[in-house]
Parts: C-alpha cells; sequence; structure tokens
C-alpha cells in the first residue's frame, strides 16, 4: 500500500452545488494571481546547483554552520541512511528531535528518495505522536537529537512500531547518488498533521508543486535575495516551519535555526536576530507583542537590520500592528493567512498606517498562481459574493493539497472538483472562513463562518462585534457568545 491509496482523486471530489450563471459570476469577481515559477526543479537539485556555482553559507543553528555543499552532502549521507533503513520512493518517513540544521538536511534527504515528510514533533504528547506515526504509515523515524531520544519521540515510535535511525549515524554513510526521484508535480512531499473536531488529527497532503510555489510567493512578494537570512522559529508541526526551513535555499539566502529557549525569551531573541544579521522573521502575533514590550524596555533599535515581520497563526490585532509600525518603522509587517491545507499562506497584505482605521486589518490578496473565492450558500446553493458582502472564503489554483490521508468523509468536507477554473490541481478547499473583499481591494477575515448568528432576525457576525471592543486601549483579549435566556 502506497499513500497514494489512501488519497481521493479529483474525480472523487463532491461539486458544488452552483448554476452555471453563478459559475461565471464568481469567475468575475474571483481574486486571482498568475505568476510563472519553474515549479519542476527539487530543492536538492537546487541547492547542488547554487554549491557548485558559487558555494556559500546556507544554514546554521546555534551548534554548527554548513555551506550550500556541505548542506548537499550532509542530504546525501542521510538518503544512504534511510534507504538502507528500507525507505523507498512514496514512503513516508518521520523526522523528529531537536530542531538543527539536521532536520533541514533530511528533508531534502526526502526529496532524493522520493520519500514523504512528516515531523514528529517534540511538543507533543507521547499518544498524538505514536498516533500521527500509525495515520501516516511511517516507515522509519529519523531522530536529530545530539544525546538521548526524547522521550516522547521514543515512546511514540514504540506503540506505532516505528524503527528508530538517528543522525549520529550519518557520518559513517558515503553520500547518495543519483537525481532526486520527483516523478512529476503533483507527487505528494509532505504531510502536516491538523486538529480535528473529534480530538483526532487530520494528515493534510501537500504536493511538490503546491510547496514550491508556496516557496516562491514568499520570495516574490517579500523581495528576497541571496542576502536575506530567514529565522527558523517554528516548532515542526507548524506548517510555516517549512518554508522557515526551505524558502532561502532555493534564492541562494540562508537559514538560521533558532532555539525554543532563545524564541521564547524575546531579548534572547532580538540579540540572535542583531548579532545573526537576520532580515526576516515570522512570528504568531502574541509573541510579537511580547517582542515589542521587551524591545520597549532596551536602549535602542536592537533589530535595526530586520526587512520584514510577517505575522500569522492568529489574527493580528489593530493595537499590534500600530506599535510596529510606529516603533519598528525600518521593517515591514506583513498580515499572512493560509491554511495548512494550501500550502500555507494563500494572502499576503503589506500593513500600513491607513488600515488602523478599519475594525479589522485586510489579510491581503492572493499569493502567486492563487485563486479566491468568497461565496455565500442559501437553500443548500451557493452563490458569488459581491464587494463588500460577507461570505466564505474557497481557495484554488496550484497550493490545493490533496487532501486528508486515508479520511475521505472528512476530505470531501473541505475539498471540492473546481467547477472555475482548469488550474494544475483542479480541486477547491473551503476554508470555514468568513471574509468580505473591501472596496480598497484586499480581503477582510471576519472569523469562523460557524460563529455567524441571527438575532431577532439580523445576521451578526460575533468576531466584528470583537473586533470592535478589541480596539479599547484597555482591552487585551475578548471573546462574544450568545446566551439564550427565556423571556
Amino acid at each position: 500500500m502506497t499513500i497514494l491509496d489512501g488519497l481521493l482523486g479529483v474525480e472523487e471530489l463532491p461539486r458544488l452545488t452552483i448554476s452555471p450563471a453563478e459559475i461565471e459570476r464568481a469567475r468575475g469577481l474571483a481574486m486571482s494571481r498568475d505568476h510563472q515559477v519553474d515549479l519542476t526543479e527539487a530543492v536538492i537539485t537546487r541547492v547542488e546547483r547554487i554549491a557548485a556555482a558559487q558555494d556559500r553559507p546556507a544554514v546554521r543553528d546555534e551548534a554548527r554552520a554548513l555551506t550550500y555543499a556541505q548542506l548537499a552532502e550532509e542530504s546525501r549521507r542521510i538518503a544512504t541512511l534511510l534507504e538502507g533503513a528500507g525507505v523507498r520512493p512514496g514512503d513516508v518517513v518521520a523526522v523528529g528531535g531537536v530542531r538543527s540544521v539536521s532536520v533541514i538536511a533530511a528533508f531534502l534527504a526526502l526529496e532524493l528518495l522520493g520519500a514523504l515528510y512528516v515531523p514528529a514533533d517534540t511538543i507533543w504528547p507521547a499518544n498524538r505522536v505514536a498516533d500521527v506515526l500509525e495515520q501516516a504509515g511511517v516507515r522509519v523515524l529519523f531522530n536529530t537529537d545530539p544525546g538521548e531520544i526524547t522521550p516522547v519521540l521514543a515512546e511514540g515510535a514504540a506503540k506505532a512500531g516505528v524503527s528508530i535511525v538517528r543522525s549520529a549515524q550519518v557520518a559513517s554513510c558515503e553520500p547518495w547518488a543519483g537525481p532526486a526521484r520527483l516523478d512529476s508535480l503533483d507527487q505528494p512531499r509532505y504531510v502536516l498533521f491538523t486538529s480535528g473536531s473529534t480530538g483526532k488529527p487530520k494528515g493534510a497532503v501537500v504536493e511538490h508543486q503546491g510547496m514550491v510555489n508556496h516557496l516562491y510567493a514568499k520570495i516574490v512578494d517579500l523581495g528576497m535575495t541571496e542576502d536575506d537570512v530567514v529565522a527558523q522559529t517554528a516548532p515542526l508541526g507548524f506548517d510555516i516551519s517549512i518554508w522557515q526551513m526551505i524558502c532561502p535555499l532555493i534564492n541562494g539566502g540562508q537559514v538560521h535555526v533558532i532555539s525554543d529557549e532563545t524564541s521564547y525569551d524575546s531579548v534572547a531573541f532580538a540579540q540572535v536576530i542583531d548579532a545573526q544579521a537576520i532580515t526576516i522573521v515570522e512570528l504568531v502575533p502574541t509573541m510579537v507583542r511580547l517582542l515589542l514590550d521587551d524591545l520597549a524596555a532596551q536602549e535602542g533599535n536592537q533589530i535595526a537590520g530586520l526587512r520584514w515581520m510577517l505575522a500569522t497563526g492568529e489574527e493580528l490585532p489593530g493595537e499590534v500592528a500600530r506599535r510596529w509600525l510606529t516603533e519598528m518603522p525600518q521593517a515591514g509587517l506583513v498580515n499572512a493567512y493560509g491554511p495548512t491545507e494550501c500550502s500555507d499562506d494563500v494572502t499576503h497584505h503589506t500593513v500600513t498606517l491607513s488600515d488602523l482605521e478599519l475594525l479589522r486589518l485586510p489579510i491581503g490578496t492572493p499569493v502567486v498562481n492563487t485563486r479566491l473565492y468568497v461565496l455565500r450558500k442559501e437553500d443548500d446553493r451557493w452563490f458569488a459574493c459581491d464587494r463588500g458582502e460577507t461570505g466564505e472564503l474557497f481557495v484554488g489554483g496550484t497550493g490545493v493539497g490533496r487532501g486528508y490521508l486515508s479520511n475521505h468523509d472528512k476530505t470531501r468536507d473541505a475539498f471540492f472538483a473546481d467547477p472555475f477554473e482548469e488550474t494544475l490541481t483542479r480541486r477547491l478547499y473551503r476554508t470555514g472562513d468568513a471574509v468580505k473583499v473591501l472596496p480598497s481591494g484586499p480581503l477582510q477575515y471576519l472569523g469562523r463562518v460557524d460563529r455567524q448568528v441571527k438575532i431577532s432576525g439580523v445576521r451578526m457576525e460575533l468576531g466584528e462585534i470583537e473586533a470592535v471592543l478589541q480596539r479599547h486601549p484597555s482591552v487585551g483579549a475578548v471573546a462574544v457568545v450568545v446566551h439564550e435566556i427565556g423571556l
């Protein structure tokens, strides 16, 4: 059995109940952005081409640094180790342990073998590790811990019956020979597990073309060059960890892996940004707020070389954005939005002072090769929303993933055959998020669609009420609920 046996084909996906006339309206109202990028080349191939042209620093962590040539060689040694452990094209391999350059090399090694990456995050309990390994059908777990194996990984692997190979074994292996086993653009590349409503995680499968398209989306929108250094801060179980590890490597840039201990200490984090000339950072808004708080207590601007701060994973409060724009004017602020199921971000928005007049900050416009549709459902049929109307966001284009691994019911709930355009994936993803297109052009996020309520026949978005209350300077966090009482 291969991973493809656990995925639905496009022909097996449901179709939206939408009329031909509304399909045409939706096409005319769609937000789209086409951009020519090379989706065919494997990242490891690009790394080796850069190394051959002009070897330069590629990745580093707190223990060591590798050039492009050294990274490619280590990736090929890991490929030899994994192939010796029985890994074949199409197999799923877990990578877990300390975040380090070894994780990045392992990710590239799997590209050489044509295998899929799934993270085994050390912040998970052992039962979740075991559940993820079993659901993904993991062949082997590659452990990056320099000393003893993290207990939850050892316990989880034992429960799942998965063998472990250690990064300490890599040095004794000969480099693997041959080109990357990339058979097609729609070849599954990684599986990331998201929380399920039943408590059981769902494995979202992303294709090679979706992953690479998202990497180029970051390069295009951030104007990335070989001089950029990206901070790798996200735990391995979060989708943003993928682009943080890989994106700079297709552009000649550098990745700096920052430990959890340093990432959670805002003062130490800022010192690393400054000392290592880091130019691009992505954090959840809560961490952006803490960073601003700690920097305000320091003398001078400790992160003067930072070019971009990306906020993601949570709604970006207007007050946090206001502080960033006024206190850190040297670095642009990007509000990023996207689901794991669509290769991470599908919109970017560079925040401006004029955005602060809105109740909620815009989430932006589509990243490259992405199509966005705002639809509303009435009497079991879908209709295209005009500008300013609230509807549900659907995503089409290159980034849309393959669905949930071995979970056909959940796949059919969220993925549809695309009725609008003949894109590479031919799939459409239903986000479950309420949005509207602002008069100025970008999308505005309004909350989950299941948080829309009717009071005395009037539809209300609880998220909009929260946004108004959040604007008060004395309010740090707010949640609005509806409580029915008898009269």
